[in-house]
Formats: structure tokens, C-alpha cells, sequence
């Protein structure tokens, strides 16, 4: 079996650590016992090898021998095509795994991002404040009914939406008591705490490495 590696940058500011989305990747390593190593790319000054990789210069990607992927989510579906502990193998229990996977990346994230930066970046009016909350309220109805959502168990898809739920500004974005319980549920597995452990310290030995070299 080819060796999985996830590549993040080597460094990046204390802000995002905990959050920059390699952390999608190892977790998922993490939830299904596969080996994987961790390698970096640059933070600052993202060269042709990055882009050739990742063309719009983030990460993660994901290379599993000759086989190289960007973009968090399809990351993922790879990962979860590896083992069933992410994804189960029936056509019911894949499809709606599939499914909640995607609404993580289109119906949540896509809302949740452009009005977390209006927000920390001081916008006067933030439009998309009703957008939001329509969105939050429609997941707070389905977490009301549900322990997870595909399969009655665990999979790639409760790790995805629980990833872009846990946001600390989204977390906190109206009484959502249904929705909190998920997320600390979710983000309290040995995997997950795992993960950002990792990332963290990854990104603390940089420090000590860039105070050095100053």
C-alpha cells in the first residue's frame, strides 16, 4: 500500500492553527487507522511546485503514491473510499454520506466562510447575516431528529460538517443547542483531538525553527 501524505504549509500565523483545513485530512487518517506522514509547502512565496499541486496556492492536497488531490473534500472521498469506518459500502448508506458531505462544502461552508470574513474584517453590513441563519436553523432542525447524519453511525461526512460547524463565531451565532451538542459530541472523539493536537504542534516547532533563523 502506497504511503498517504498530507501536505500543509510550514508555518502559518496563531489565528487560523486548529483550523487550517490539512486538519480535515489527518482526522480522517486518524478516525480510520490509516498511515500517513505530513509534509509542507511554503506559507509565504508559493512557487511553482505549489501550484502545480494546489493551483489556487492553498492546501491541503493529498498525494497516495502516483495519485495527487486537492481540495479538502475530495481528500476526503478518497480517503473514504480506503475504509468503511468513513464511509459505509452499501449504495443507501454511501449515497447519503455523499450526500452530507457535499451540503457540508455547498449548503453550509459556502455561507459560513464569505460571513466569517465579513465579520472579522469589520464590515459595516454584513448581507449575508439572514443567509446564514436561514442555513444554521435548517441544520438545527435536522440535528434535532438525528444522532448523525447518514447511516445511523458515524462517517466522513458528521467529521466535514462538524469541522465547518465548530468555527468558534459560527459556533456562536444564536441558541443552536441541538447543533452545539453535535459538534462537541463529534470534535470530542480521541481522532479528532488527536488531529489538532498534531497541527498545532506542527505549527508551534515552526515558531521555534523561524526564531532561530532570526
Amino acid at each position: 500500500m502506497s504511503e498517504l501524505i498530507v501536505w500543509t504549509y510550514d508555518w502559518v500565523p496563531e489565528g487560523p492553527r486548529g483550523f487550517v483545513r490539512d486538519i480535515r485530512l489527518r482526522w480522517a487518517c486518524e478516525e480510520a487507522g490509516l498511515g500517513y506522514s505530513v509534509r509542507t509547502v511554503p506559507f509565504s512565496g508559493r512557487g511553482i511546485e505549489h501550484l502545480a499541486r494546489q493551483p489556487f496556492g492553498q492546501v491541503p492536497f493529498l498525494s497516495d503514491g502516483e495519485l495527487e488531490l486537492f481540495e479538502s473534500g475530495a481528500g476526503l472521498l478518497h480517503l473514504a473510499r480506503k475504509s468503511e469506518k468513513l464511509m459505509p459500502r452499501d449504495p443507501v448508506g454511501e449515497a447519503q454520506t455523499l450526500q452530507w458531505t457535499i451540503a457540508a462544502l455547498n449548503s453550509l461552508e459556502m455561507v459560513t466562510v464569505p460571513w466569517w470574513f465579513l465579520e472579522v474584517t469589520g464590515a459595516r453590513d454584513n448581507h449575508l447575516t439572514g443567509w446564514l441563519e436561514s442555513r444554521l436553523g435548517h441544520m438545527e432542525n435536522v440535528l434535532k431528529e438525528r444522532e448523525w447524519l447518514a447511516a445511523d453511525r458515524f462517517t466522513v461526512a458528521d467529521l466535514l460538517m462538524a469541522d465547518v460547524l465548530r468555527v468558534a463565531k459560527v459556533r456562536s451565532f444564536g441558541a443552536r443547542p441541538a447543533t452545539e451538542s453535535y459538534v462537541t459530541r463529534i470534535t470530542d472523539r480521541p481522532s479528532f483531538k488527536k488531529a489538532q493536537a498534531d497541527q498545532v504542534a506542527h505549527f508551534a516547532a515552526a515558531d521555534k525553527a523561524r526564531s532561530r533563523q532570526a
